[in-house]
C-alpha cells in the first residue's frame, strides 16, 4: 500500500515505515502529525483511488524525527562591465518524518 501526499506544496510517495523530508512543519520531535492531503491511494490488492483533487477521508499519520537544513543553493547577481557582483546563499529548512500508517 502506498499513497501520494502533499505537504508544503511538494508531493511525496509514502509507504508505512518510509522516511521523508518535507518543508518545515511546526511540530516537536516525537510528535505525531497527520498528512491530510492524499492525492492518490493504492490498496494492497492493486486498486488505485485518484483524488479530485484529494481522496476523501484518507490521511497518512507520521512521527516527527527531527528538523534540519538542506544543501546550500547559490544564486549570483552581476552587472556586466560595472564590477558589481553579489553571491547569495540559502539553505532550506526541512522536517524529517517517519510514516506510521495510511488510513482510508
Amino acid at each position: 500500500m502506498f499513497a501520494i501526499v502533499e505537504s508544503g506544496g511538494c508531493q511525496f510517495r509514502v509507504e508505512p515505515g518510509s522516511v521523508i523530508e518535507v518543508p518545515l512543519l511546526r511540530a516537536e520531535p516525537g510528535e505525531k502529525v497527520r498528512l491530510a492531503r492524499v492525492l492518490l491511494l493504492e490498496a494492497e490488492d492493486g486498486s488505485r483511488t485518484v483524488g479530485n483533487p484529494v481522496v476523501e477521508n484518507a490521511s497518512a499519520e507520521a512521527e516527527v524525527l527531527g528538523h534540519g537544513r538542506g544543501e546550500k543553493v547559490l544564486a549570483q547577481k552581476f552587472k556586466r562591465r560595472k564590477g558589481y557582483r553579489r553571491l547569495l546563499g540559502q539553505r532550506a529548512r526541512h522536517t524529517k518524518l517517519r510514516v506510521l500508517s495510511i488510513e482510508r
